[in-house]
């Protein structure tokens, strides 16, 4: 809970920075711009991504296998449209980084390593 807190602190401190830096090097309007250019293309990057991820899902089920890797995608699509909505250049970023598909693979790779870590563990 500790980590959630400092991680809901600092971002947004972050974020301010990053934002008042480039715009004193680039200027405000282009700051703006380049903000809701990042924010269109994650948009259409999200949709492009989700439905992917949906169709195969519906594969997996229509195979009557688990859709372990496909659900684990979806959710980490999720994460990184939601982190694209949210103002700021960091949370871009690492909404699209989730969003490619060969960043979202280690993403999920590590989120697998530590579920098995808990698993032992607990």
């Amino acid at each position: 809970m500790g980590k959630l807190l400092l991680l809901l602190l600092l971002v947004p401190l972050l974020e301010l920075y990053v934002l008042l830096f480039l715009a004193r090097q680039i200027g405000p309007l282009p700051t703006l711009a380049l903000v809701l250019l990042t924010c269109l293309a994650g948009v259409l990057l999200a949709r492009s991504q989700g439905l992917s991820a949906v169709h195969r899902l519906g594969l997996k089920l229509k195979e009557r296998k688990l859709p372990g890797d496909e659900v684990l995608n979806g959710i980490l699509v999720l994460i990184g449209a939601v982190l694209l909505i949210t103002p700021g250049l960091v949370t871009d970023t690492a909404g699209f980084l989730l969003l490619l598909p060969a960043t979202r693979e280690i993403a999920k790779n590590i989120i697998k390593r530590k579920l098995q870590q808990a698993l032992l563990e607990g």
